[in-house]
């Protein structure tokens, strides 16, 4: 895959769920293969619970900002934050998502209603030329570890040929850089996310 690929990436979850840790893995493996890497602006990382937006720039940009409308790729954790986000996608950008909701507290103490999954999904392709919604939580518990759900979402990015590293690259970059203790879980994610996505793809 060529390094000259420009991408643009806006990562979105909730605190808790590990998203910087999943922005830090592929910025890292990014780096390891040689792609030039900008880690923009992170915000919300402190409060649990709270909204976690981050960005990550391949391929040579100069400045770490993201602007509405200029994101190439959104990477959602959660899917009503993939739905607050998706002013800073591009039209015909394309979003990856869990499909796993965690509803805030306004909405578990009956303040807010939470969109159903089809209601994000049709606001969602208004926009965006290509989306795949995976329930990363259910394969992340399934692999041994509920955060690992994160790297459900990372390799199936990967394995659309969206994001310019491949799934042996992401492999090598969990074994790399994530505790001992966490790599099995997280290998078995890849796996189980490459798994998911071949019936759809063929």
């Amino acid at each position: 895959m060529s390094q000259d690929k420009r991408l643009r990436i806006f990562f979105t979850g909730v605190g808790g769920q590990g998203t910087l840790t999943a922005t830090n893995l592929l910025a890292r493996t990014a780096l390891m293969a040689n792609f030039e890497v900008v880690a923009g602006e992170v915000h919300g990382m402190a409060q649990r619970g709270g909204v976690v937006e981050s960005v990550l720039l391949l391929g040579g940009w100069r400045s770490p900002k993201l602007d509405h409308g200029e994101a190439d790729l959104i990477l959602g954790f959660e899917p009503l934050e993939t739905l607050r986000a998706l002013p800073y996608l591009r039209q015909g950008g394309t979003v990856f998502s869990s499909s796993d909701m965690l509803p805030p507290l306004s909405v578990s103490l009956g303040v807010a209603k939470y969109p159903s999954l089809e209601a994000i999904q049709s606001e969602v392709q208004k926009i965006a030329s290509q989306y795949t919604f995976l329930p990363c939580r259910e394969l992340g518990i399934k692999a041994g570890s509920v955060q690992s759900g994160n790297t459900v979402l990372l390799a199936a990015a990967c394995a659309s040929g969206i994001l310019p590293i491949s799934l042996e690259m992401l492999a090598q970059g969990i074994r790399t850089f994530l505790p001992e203790k966490h790599q099995a879980s997280n290998l078995e994610a890849l796996r189980l996310a490459e798994a998911y996505l071949k019936p759809s793809a063929a």
